[in-house]
């Protein structure tokens, strides 16, 4: 028996939210009805037109290799949605379709980090990011936010964060878990930063179209040095098909294009088909109507989550999160996280998933599941609290 694990692995901790959906599973085959706002995963199902295009690829046989950058027709596709979302021409060369964001976010660590080098990262933030880096021998670094910049980057923190073997900072706008987003003027002020010392800005904008209040930004309308992470799996709605991509400079196209050759060859080709139909102006509309209502959820979730007394320091901008703060019934989230599932079925996350500023006073509601659902939950949080 081979007893020796890489050491990096225990540098890697697993999702608690997994866990908690673990034994929501076990419950719910107990018979026991569970109220699941722990996953980030859309109830809805992916948009018929997705749905028909990825069968029709499949019945005409369309299950080979893609080249390794993606489907050529999907990148330029995904270039023409830049245009028509954001009134910037991007070339379909710089675009590289991924086993999902998580194979982007690979890539893009890949291609800038060396052993040791620093990559600057919020806290919380998603917990994925910092073990890729880690894997890759880099030093993710977690920055504590905090609601006085609705837990964002600002290039004040660049400035007092940064060192001689910082090589890249990775920003999310909207951001997991806090739905924040990043306005205009500080994306910009923080390229400015970070290009200035000859560093790496990248923006993971896998939450892009879910926002609410105000226009979806991306940052490549700001700079083409950025290197910018989407997917389809969240406005989209195509979580299960394992689909994204990241678009590098210019002068990052073949090292991109080289490191998806060795790391994943190519991503799924019956799902780049589906993707094909991603675009189109009846997808977008079913789109629109369901990023309404997640709109709905969210002001619903979060009037009542106050009212029953959790602090919400910065109200989300985007994505479907809310991040709470439940130091008024515990100052122990995780044990919290599984009182509240196993006494009254409500399935969270404990704020530990996402890094260590202070972890252990919050929790993250996910808003992916049906009003009806979320009122439910509501009503039973109302009387276990009570």
């Amino acid at each position: 028996m081979i007893e020796q694990v890489a050491y990096r692995v225990g540098e890697i901790k697993p999702f608690y939210a997994m866990a908690l959906l673990a034994r929501a599973k076990e419950l719910e085959a107990q018979g026991r009805r569970i109220i699941h706002m722990e996953i980030g995963e859309p109830d809805f199902v992916t948009p018929q037109p997705i749905i028909e295009a990825g069968i029709a690829a499949l019945r005409s046989g369309q299950v080979y290799y893609t080249p390794s950058s993606g489907l050529p027709a999907l990148r330029e596709a995904i270039a023409n949605w830049y245009s028509m979302s954001a009134g910037i021409q991007i070339s379909p060369d710089r675009i590289i379709v991924t086993p999902g964001a998580s194979g982007a976010s690979l890539l893009a660590m890949a291609a800038l980090l060396n052993p040791r080098d620093t990559i600057l990262m919020a806290d919380p933030g998603y917990p994925c990011n910092r073990y890729l880096a880690r894997i890759l021998e880099g030093n993710p670094v977690g920055i504590p936010m905090t609601a006085k910049n609705a837990y964002q980057f600002t290039a004040d923190h660049i400035e007092s964060y940064w060192s001689s073997i910082t090589k890249a900072v990775l920003v999310a706008s909207p951001a997991n878990p806090t739905g924040a987003i990043l306005c205009q003027a500080t994306l910009d002020a923080l390229i400015n930063s970070v290009e200035s010392r000859g560093g790496a800005l990248v923006v993971d904008e896998t939450y892009g179209g879910l926002v609410y209040e105000s226009e979806s930004i991306t940052a490549l309308t700001l700079s083409d040095q950025v290197f910018v992470i989407n997917s389809f799996s969240k406005y989209f709605g195509m979580t299960g098909w394992r689909l994204g991509w990241l678009v590098v400079p210019d002068n990052f196209i073949q090292v991109a294009d080289k490191l998806a050759q060795n790391l994943f060859l190519a991503a799924s080709t019956p799902a780049q088909y589906a993707a094909l139909a991603a675009f189109r102006p009846e997808t977008i509309q079913i789109l629109e109507e369901r990023r309404m209502a997640f709109q709905q959820r969210r002001d619903f979730l979060l009037s009542k989550l106050q009212v029953l007394g959790f602090y919400v320091p910065a109200i989300p901008q985007g994505a479907f999160y809310i991040y709470a703060d439940c130091s008024k019934f515990s100052v122990n989230s995780m044990a919290f996280s599984q009182n509240l599932l196993e006494n009254v079925g409500v399935a969270v996350t404990p704020g530990l998933d996402f890094g260590c500023n202070d972890p252990h006073r919050y929790i993250r509601f996910a808003y992916t599941t049906s009003m009806e659902r979320l009122q439910e939950g509501i009503e039973r949080l109302q009387t276990y609290l009570s």
